[in-house]
């Protein structure tokens, strides 16, 4: 397979797009959700890129790429309708030790863009290995229309209860059993109904259990 799948944070970190067309903007857009600081490189500049460098959110050289543009970057996305020039920027990339992604040509990526459904801070991530991303997209569809928001919410109070868990629970196998009953419980469902006094009650329960009854 050759694509080791892992998410990588990207806060407060340099990357650097080279374009500035609609996949440009697409990759721009993801990195910003990840709160990524990101340099654009393009002599042509889209109008939501232009906006978003206007808002100070992003930093944009209106130029061609020059070697050296992606030194001190922690990955670089070549997204240009030129094949020599990104042909150039994963070269150079390569060259200083650079993560590069080039769209639409695996052969030069060292990392894949997968399709990702989002809800809060839960990430799928769905990736064909640059081989069909039509497929990737469309199992994208499918996930969004079984994952609602009430996924987001219930990952949020989980990670809440950790350091009350840890704190509770000395064995660490007592404490994985709590968390897994906490996901398989019903408060899945009353999140999804708005039942927030089941949903508390629902929650007391399972992390005022002993460990032993957690086991019965």
């Amino acid at each position: 397979m050759g694509y080791f799948p892992i998410t990588l944070n990207v806060a407060n970190k340099p990357t650097t797009v080279v374009g500035g067309g609609f996949v440009a903007e697409r990759r721009v857009e993801s990195l910003l959700k990840c709160d990524a600081v990101i340099t654009v490189i393009t002599p042509t500049v889209s109008d939501r890129l232009g906006i978003l460098a206007n808002e100070e959110k992003i930093t944009l050289h209106r130029r061609a790429y020059r070697s050296g543009d992606a030194r001190g970057a922690l990955m670089v996305l070549a997204a240009t309708d030129d094949s020599e020039v990104n042909a150039l920027v994963a070269a150079d990339a390569r060259d200083v030790g650079i993560l590069v992604n080039v769209a639409d040509d695996p052969s030069r990526c060292d990392f894949i863009m997968p399709a990702v459904v989002r809800r809060g801070d839960l990430s799928v991530a769905i990736s064909t290995g640059g081989k069909s991303p039509a497929l990737a997209v469309r199992l994208r569809e499918k996930l969004s229309a079984v994952l609602g928001s009430e996924y987001g919410r219930l990952l949020d109070i989980l990670g809440g209860l950790r350091e009350d868990l840890r704190g509770r629970f000395e064995d660490p196998a007592d404490r994985k059993a709590v968390h897994y009953r906490l996901v398989d419980s019903e408060a899945l469902r009353l999140i999804r109904e708005g039942a927030e006094t089941g949903l508390v009650r629902c929650l007391d329960e399972i992390v005022g259990e002993t460990p032993d009854q957690g086991g019965k």
